[in-house]
């Protein structure tokens, strides 16, 4: 039986998180599938962030990082945020971005691993991963003279061999939103005597993650996506507490040490993971950022991350469902797994190659444009022109906390219209942006 309009409408009264989305501003006429990349604002943000410029620094000044508790902002935002990734009091920081985050975790990994065995030459990772993490890894792998290999998520397991060092993987896939099994893999590479260093970037506040649980050894992820902390957010760093005394972190920076205010000239780095930390703070930033924790914060009373999780299993079937009955026909496939266990927060589609204007490209990209200027707001990720695995992607992200039901059917009509009508082939959905 076809799910109508009215079905979803139920289904939004009947949400017992319904009342998370009254946290967020969002903009009237805004369907918005775009929070795996960037957030939407919490209400509570401009009157913080207001608040820690006019009266904080306008009027406390440099009081203020005693006053406001300034200082010890990175640790308190990292314990708000431990219990979404399965981490334990004081082993998250937040702060700096997620790639200056995994230049730190990475190269402290790389410090142990080869410590512990010096054959160790080799980091892999999955050939569609996030481009940072992968360009990271490689100015590390040139300046240690190391190698990157690359694989595809079937040969992970067959590349754990005795010469790598590191194991580095995003959670969720930031194309397709497949998802890894954590456990398994991080147990797999233990076997081997690989460590392990995890990308969350995807995964904080989209899906539970148990970091501690798994035995992970290294992880960073964004605060901008999920975490909904504002554009540019401060990312966050776990190290697991096995590792997090053993090594300097590269940057060693005054914020970092173990009595900044002692200002010697010798580097002694702080205990556990404070020591990730390197220069001075962004708390404009950071109090953005504690805005989105505390929705968070609010979830749990309602069943916290598994009732999240539940719902967005519920939203991204209901998007397949809608998109496969109300699209059929118009060369749409399914980049995304349809098992709840291998998916994160997301769904991507793509679209045949030569099905775009005048037969080049898939036209996916004009598809997204088209639906933006009506006011369905998702993006798009470019593949390899048809030649290799990767296809272009509509990409669409379901955040749990401010979209429901009714907003999936809407979306759906959406783009069955802009099929149907071929609206899409318009020119001005052809001309390419800076940001896709």
């Amino acid at each position: 039986m076809s799910i109508t309009l009215q079905d979803c409408r139920t289904r939004d009264a009947q949400d017992p998180l319904r009342a998370l989305r009254d946290h967020f501003a969002l903009p009237a006429g805004v369907i918005y599938l775009d929070g795996n990349s960037l957030g939407v604002a919490p209400k509570a943000a401009a009157a913080r962030v207001a608040d820690v410029v006019t009266r904080e620094w306008g009027s406390d000044l440099i009081k203020s990082w005693n006053t406001a508790s300034w200082f010890d902002l990175p640790q308190r935002l990292g314990n708000q945020l431990a219990p979404l990734i399965g981490a334990g009091k004081d082993e998250v920081v937040c702060t700096d971005s997620t790639s200056i985050n995994l230049y730190k975790v990475l190269s402290a990994a790389l410090n142990i691993a080869r410590e512990d065995s010096p054959a160790r030459k080799r980091i892999v990772s999955e050939r569609s991963n996030f481009p940072t993490d992968l360009y990271i890894a490689e100015g590390l792998c040139k300046e240690r003279g190391l190698e990157l290999v690359l694989v595809e998520p079937e040969e992970i397991t067959a590349a754990l061999t005795s010469d790598v060092a590191v194991l580095m993987l995003t959670h969720v896939n930031y194309r397709t939103g497949a998802m890894h099994d954590m456990a398994t893999i991080t147990a797999a590479a233990h076997a081997q005597g690989i460590l392990c260093v995890w990308d969350l970037a995807h995964s904080a506040g989209a899906v539970p993650v148990d970091l501690n649980g798994a035995g992970a050894d290294f992880s960073i992820g964004c605060g901008y996506k999920y975490l909904n902390g504002g554009p540019g957010a401060p990312a966050f760093a776990w190290v697991h507490p096995r590792h997090a005394s053993r090594f300097w972190q590269p940057l060693s920076g005054w914020w970092g040490h173990a009595a900044p205010f002692a200002f010697t000239p010798d580097y002694q780095p702080a205990p556990g993971i404070t020591r990730y930390l390197c220069g001075t703070q962004p708390i404009i930033s950071l109090s953005a950022l504690q805005c989105g924790l505390d929705v968070f914060t609010a979830a749990q009373s309602l069943g916290g991350m598994a009732a999240l999780r539940t719902k967005s299993l519920a939203l991204t079937d209901l998007f397949i469902q809608l998109v496969e009955e109300r699209c059929a026909g118009h060369g749409l496939g399914l980049a995304t797994p349809r098992e709840h266990a291998q998916r994160g927060s997301q769904v991507c589609l793509t679209r045949d190659e030569g099905a775009g204007v005048n037969g080049q490209g898939s036209g996916a990209y004009a598809i997204v444009q088209a639906l933006i200027a009506r006011g369905v707001i998702g993006d798009f990720r470019k593949g390899d022109g048809g030649t290799g695995r990767h296809k272009d992607i509509l990409r669409f992200g379901f955040t749990p906390l401010y979209l429901g039901f009714e907003d999936v059917w809407n979306a759906v009509e959406h783009l069955r219209q802009v099929l149907e009508s071929g609206e899409w082939q318009k020119a001005e959905f052809n001309q390419t942006h800076a940001v896709t």
